[in-house]
């Protein structure tokens, strides 16, 4: 009975998914139907087919699950240790510096390798 369940709640869900589609589809249509209309009017519109569309999915499982999803990256991101001001311009100064230094060392070898090649060829 369960796996009846599951499936018949499976079907709603694609029924459910189809109609976003559709419910967004309509929205931007309908906004460009009635260009001669106000903006705001179009907008209202076209955001109130979008709310739609997300009642839509979200009643689905996998809004569900992708809802649960972002409920547990907010958690994880509240975790994070960020740096502070004068850790960051460390950092960004020991990149910097480096870059040039790397930079720097590549310029005198292919100095050197173009002073060497010339005199090999002569």
């Amino acid at each position: 009975m369960s796996v009846e369940t599951e499936d018949a709640s499976g079907q709603f869900d694609i029924a459910k998914l189809g109609l976003a589609i559709v419910a967004i589809v309509a929205g931007i249509g309908g906004f460009y139907f009635y260009a001669d209309e106000s903006l705001l009017l179009r907008v209202i519109g076209l955001l109130v087919m979008l709310s739609i569309a997300v009642g839509l999915v979200y009643a689905t499982a996998l809004g569900q699950s992708f809802w649960q999803f972002a409920q547990g990256s907010r958690i994880e991101l509240k975790k994070i240790v960020w740096p502070t001001k004068k850790e960051t311009m460390q950092t960004t100064l020991i990149v910097v510096v480096m870059v040039l230094f790397v930079g720097i060392l590549l310029w005198v070898f292919d100095g050197l390798l173009l002073w060497a090649i010339g005199h090999v060829t002569g």
